[in-house]
């Protein structure tokens, strides 16, 4: 999957010491709904191997540019859900070069295409922080659709924070 900026290709055992230190950079975890934990290598390791035994309803995509094929983030679809044909999709661009630049969005809609074209799923679901305006206007504008509010239910940088359901039917697509 591609398109003039970016491509989207599985992650590979070789791109975990880049995505091990996004995990590591707090200021770009606090963005996210997971909480901040060190993350060694041997775990990364058993966790890739974990992916790899689940990937019939798990995709993990790494986010290349094109032009030099850099890894600058990851795309998940997760749990996948055969029968009810959903998914729980989370998006990090890690390289601080890369944001602001809209591959964030280029990648968003290239997952999904994956999702509704290729997999033929009909719901894609997410949670984002509800501090974290700048990846709400990005799901807005992609189509996604605000489903209410989860109070206080995460607990990061020592104190509760609210998060925000979304989700995308396949009807719904901008």
């Amino acid at each position: 999957m591609n398109n003039d900026t970016i491509f989207l290709r599985e992650i590979e055992r070789g791109d975990l010491p880049t995505i091990n230190a996004w995990r590591a950079d707090k200021a770009l975890v606090s963005l996210l709904g997971g909480a901040f934990r060190y993350v060694g290598p041997a775990i990364d390791n058993a966790w890739f191997d974990s992916y790899l035994g689940s990937r019939a309803n798990n995709v993990r995509l790494a986010v290349c540019l094109a032009s030099t094929r850099e890894l600058v983030g990851v795309t998940y679809l997760l749990g996948i859900d055969w029968v009810n044909r959903c998914a729980e999709f989370s998006i990090q661009i890690g390289a601080e070069s890369a944001r602001g630049r809209g591959i964030g969005e280029a990648a968003t809609r290239l997952t999904l295409d994956h999702a509704f074209d290729d997999l033929n799923l009909n719901r894609i679901s997410l949670t984002v922080l509800a501090s974290n305006a700048r990846a709400i206007a990005l799901y807005d504008k992609v189509g996604f659709r605000a489903e209410g509010l989860l109070r206080e239910a995460v607990f990061k940088g020592g104190r509760y924070l609210d998060m925000v359901p979304m989700a995308l039917l396949a009807a719904d697509r901008r």
